[in-house]
This record gives C-alpha cells, structure tokens and sequence, in this order.
C-alpha cells in the first residue's frame, strides 16, 4: 500500500460574503480556479489525473467537480461532489487519500468550494399540502429546541460553551487573538505561497486581481468585542455573537492527492503525507465538542499521541469550539490556530477543511517538517480530524 501525498496545494483569498472582493463569483469559477493552479503546481502531466472530489455545501445539487474538471480542461477526468456540511473540504482529501491508498486511483484533485454570496435558496412542496416552505434548507437531523437545524449559534456555539462551561470574555479573548494572528501572518507574508490569485470583474466592469485574505479585522479590539449583542438576547446568560463566530464568507481550496510512487516518478517532492483521518457522530447538541472525538481516533489510527504534534488548527465555527478541544485535550494554546481561524479568516463552508490543509502543509515545510492535525465539527453531530506528517 503506498502513501498518499500532497503534491501540491492551493487556495484563493477567502472574501466576506455578500459585500467583499467575491460576491459575484460563483462557487463554480472558484473551484475552476484552484482545479486548475493544483494540477499546474504538481508537476504530474494532466493525463495522469483519475479524479477532482470537492467539497460543496449549499452550492444547489449537482456536480461540481465535474464541472470545474471540465472548465480546467481535464475532460477525461470524472468529477464527486462531496458534502459532509462543515467537513466537506476535509472528506474530499480523506475520500482521495483512501483511494489513492487502496490503489484504486493514483491522482485525485481533492478541495472545496463556497460562495456563500451566491448560494442558492431552495424551497419545497410541504408532504400532505399543497403550501411551500420557502426557504427550506435539507435537514441533518431531526430538529429539537436545543438542536435546530437552522441556528449554528445555538446549535454549535451556545451548546459547546453551555457544556465546556466557556464564558464570553475567554470566547472575545479568543476571537481577537485569531484577528491578531490572522493580521500578522497576512503582514508576513506566510500566505502568499499558498493563494493563487483570482481575477475578479466588478460590477462596473472593471477588474481586479484579488490575493490577500479581506475578513480579518484589523481595529478590532477587546472594548468592541465586548460590545456586541448576543446573538439571542431573549436567552438568559447567550453568550455568542457576531465576534465570536466565524464568518460568512467565499472561496475555494485544493490539494492533489497522489502515490508516493507517482511522485517519486516525476521527481516531486512532496508537501506531506496524509498519515490519517476520522469522523465521528455525536448527539447534535454536542456538534461543536466532536473534534475532540475525532482528533483521538485519527491520532490513534496514526499511531500517534497528542505530544507528538506540532501544530493544530481546530476550526472557529465559533470560538467555543477550539476552547473546548484546548481544554478537554490539555493542549497548549499556542500550537492551537497560529494563523487565525474561522472567526477571523473566515469559514467558507465547504472550503474551509482543505484550506486548513493547504496552510498547515505550507507551514510544515516551513519548519522543515513535523506534525499537524486539522479537525473541525460539523453540522448534525459531526467531527472530522486530518493528521499530515512531514
């Protein structure tokens, strides 16, 4: 059984949806973008490549893999839609690494795609009426007054700090931190191997090159933190709001997934190896406390322990959740989101797994090699954990 390697990796510049840089690019050109720049990047002639697996969430249906395959040119090349909500852009890379180490496929594009700006609304004919629920949104679970399916920061953010016993000055805490690590690494450059530009045209019609991540906010301040309104003021005690969630927001990612063999061949060194992975259910009301589950069984299957890693990101789908893994795992906070998370980058759905990825095998390299988790939850009691060595 070979290993399954990063040959290359890519993201866009995350956008703020609706009112940044992205909101009329479609999660569509997105994927196109990044499909294409991974396959260039790799080094292995196009002719080579099995299959593109991207993550997608709220995209509409279809497959958008196949799509943004086509438009890079590879017409040979099938294409999977993957949805697993938050976790969509880390399943994409497990589903590419399993079959590359199966032997079944020896290169697989794997990422994913949000545009949360363009999303598209569905509605459905009621069962036993002839009355449309307009919006409806495909449910993951059997909605409850302490789980709905429609409310994250009760869902995932309200729960996690209920249950963690997380206060709202350590969730504020935590979101600036992420803003001022966000900030910085944008400063120093740390992104810039990373992004492939995206040629965006304005509603005007003029045009624009976007490269540098928009959502992190550099004015804000523990004073402005503290000042925003609970996102449910009707709720004694809510202590989640804007600042200490992660945003909306737009962009895409991608990896290419190959043999060890494949890059021996073409003389590419690689990024990584993906060593593990796992996802794990829970009751919904513990969505945003799975990460914890997941990390322990991909470390297990690694074969490795906690000491062993040198970098964690634990995605801000609010801040609560990367608290909760620091605690419940005894981490230290300082190898937790160096580069900032959801709250600050931003949290484009179905992207935000493989942009993980892509940072920390960048960041890897870096270090001249070393260990690093990737883990997130995710919608109707889901975790997921990726663990890369280098």
């Amino acid at each position: 059984m070979t290993d399954a390697v990063l040959l290359s990796a890519c993201r866009t510049a995350i956008g703020t949806a609706r009112r940044g840089t992205l909101r009329d690019t479609s999660a569509f050109d997105l994927a196109t973008v990044v499909v294409r720049e991974a396959a260039r990047r790799s080094g292995v002639p196009p002719e080579e490549i099995d299959d593109v697996v991207l993550g997608e969430s709220l995209a509409g249906g279809g497959d958008i893999a196949r799509y943004a395959a086509l438009q890079a040119g590879l017409t040979h090349v099938p294409g999977l839609a993957h949805n697993r909500h938050c976790a969509s852009g880390l399943a994409s890379v497990a589903t590419a690494a399993g079959s590359v180490r199966a032997g079944m496929d020896r290169v697989v594009i794997a990422g994913g795609t949000q545009s949360s700006s363009t999303a598209p609304m569905a509605r459905r004919r009621i069962p036993g009426s002839d009355d449309w629920q307009d919006p409806w949104m495909s449910p993951s679970h059997v909605p409850t007054p302490e789980a709905p399916n429609d409310d994250m920061g009760l869902l995932v953010g309200w729960n996690t700090a209920r249950i963690a016993g997380i206060s709202r000055a350590e969730m504020d805490a935590w979101a600036l931190r992420s803003h001022q690590r966000a900030v910085r690494a944008i400063e120093e450059g740390r992104f810039v191997d990373e992004i492939v530009p995206v040629e965006v045209t304005g509603r005007g019609g003029a045009t624009s090159v976007f490269d540098v991540d928009e959502h992190p906010r550099r004015d804000t301040s523990a004073e402005r933190l503290a000042s925003l309104k609970p996102l449910h003021p009707e709720i004694e005690g809510f202590s989640i709001t804007a600042g200490n969630a992660s945003g909306v927001n737009d962009g895409a990612a991608a990896v290419v997934v190959a043999g060890a063999d494949v890059a021996a061949r073409y003389g590419v060194e690689p990024l990584a190896t993906v060593r593990a992975w796992a996802s794990v259910g829970v009751d919904p009301v513990r969505t945003g406390l799975a990460p914890v589950l997941a990390i322990r069984k991909a470390l297990d299957r690694a074969g490795l322990g906690l000491g062993d890693v040198d970098l964690f990101e634990v995605n801000e789908a609010f801040a609560a959740v990367p608290i909760a893994a620091v605690r419940e795992l005894g981490l230290d906070a300082a190898r937790v989101n160096p580069f900032g998370s959801g709250c600050s980058l931003g949290h484009p759905i179905a992207t935000t797994g493989t942009r993980m990825i892509v940072t920390l095998a960048y960041e890897l390299r870096r270090r001249g090699g070393g260990v690093a988790v990737a883990a997130m939850c995710a919608g109707g009691g889901m975790g997921s954990a990726v663990v890369l060595v280098a």
